[in-house]
């Protein structure tokens, strides 16, 4: 497990939780949730086996609750699409789930992976019950079309997930669609560098209040692999934006860079408070209004160099 960070995402605030098929709100992701954001309130409520109960409680606890932000996994994504009117994270949302459970489970008797309230420890799954499923998905992505959802909806979907592809299907409704390195079901690597950025940006719009910005021209994204996942530790704290030359293709739709990638071959003109970048023919990155951090330099030979100087600042 990494190391837990602790982040003020929705201080005072409730985050309700909705979790996938044969688990409960005893999962360890809540539990994560809570021990990440320790100012915010965690509901995480098992739900019925039966679909149509489950969305109607949903409903009746969106309404009594009033959560800031709901998060759904799998299932549990499929659901929350379902709660209008509030800001939703759908992770691998099983839109088609009658199929999903149909090819991946199969007709049976099924046991819970986490304990439940109820202490009802397994159900069978029958033909009835995938029916059931087949009938509430009907409801999804109605009123999608309007304007206000279409700010509220948000699709987390990993690159390796084997068991829900519903990411093209999302895309012919919503426009916020997000991709990361992970598969289906959610771990703490994923939770603290692809959805606690996400929630960090929807509380950010939320509360009006504005962090940091950090440009990284894609002369730094070498090596790959540690530029990006020091973009995802930065992003935790600060605004990190992807500064690419005219013409360059930009991962626009992954983690950290969805929606933060700037097109321009004049760094002066940028308005932020840091750049990191490598030094390139023709770079002006000496006009550049902020603080220049320069990769491949005596002072910040590799990214944990980089990633050091912006600890000691603390998120200023």
């Amino acid at each position: 497990m990494e190391f837990i960070r602790q982040f003020p995402y929705f201080a005072g605030k409730k985050l309700l939780y909705v979790h996938g098929f044969g688990s409960s709100g005893q999962s360890g992701t809540p539990r994560l949730l809570g021990q990440m954001m320790p100012e915010a309130t965690i509901l995480a409520p098992d739900l019925p086996i039966h679909p149509q109960e489950s969305i109607e409680m949903l409903q009746a606890l969106v309404a009594e609750e009033q959560p800031a932000v709901i998060v759904g996994t799998s299932m549990g994504g499929m659901y929350a699409e379902m709660l209008r009117g509030v800001d939703r994270v759908l992770v691998n949302p099983a839109f088609n789930l009658h199929e999903t459970l149909r090819t991946n489970v199969g007709l049976g008797r099924v046991e819970f992976f986490n304990p439940r309230r109820d202490g009802v420890q397994e159900f069978m799954l029958t033909k009835g019950l995938l029916e059931e499923y087949r009938d509430v998905t009907r409801q999804n992505f109605m009123g999608a079309d309007t304007e206000e959802e279409q700010l509220h909806v948000f699709g987390l979907f990993g690159t390796r997930d084997e068991l829900v592809h519903t990411e093209p299907l999302f895309r012919q409704h919503y426009r916020h669609a997000i991709r990361f390195d992970g598969e289906h079901r959610l771990n703490d690597h994923v939770l603290l560098h692809s959805l606690l950025p996400l929630l960090g940006r929807i509380d950010q719009r939320q509360t009006g209040r504005e962090r940091p910005i950090v440009c990284i021209h894609s002369s730094a994204l070498r090596p790959e692999g540690e530029a990006f996942h020091a973009a995802e530790l930065l992003a935790q704290r600060y605004d990190v934006y992807l500064v690419t030359p005219h013409g360059l293709p930009a991962p626009s739709d992954a983690v950290p860079f969805w929606r933060r990638t700037i097109a321009t071959d004049t760094l002066r003109l940028l308005l932020g408070d840091y750049l990191v970048t490598a030094p390139f023919p023709d770079s002006d990155a000496k006009g550049f209004m902020g603080t220049v951090l320069t990769l491949g330099t005596p002072e910040f030979k590799a990214w944990e160099d980089i990633l050091r100087y912006f600890e000691l600042l603390g998120g200023q």
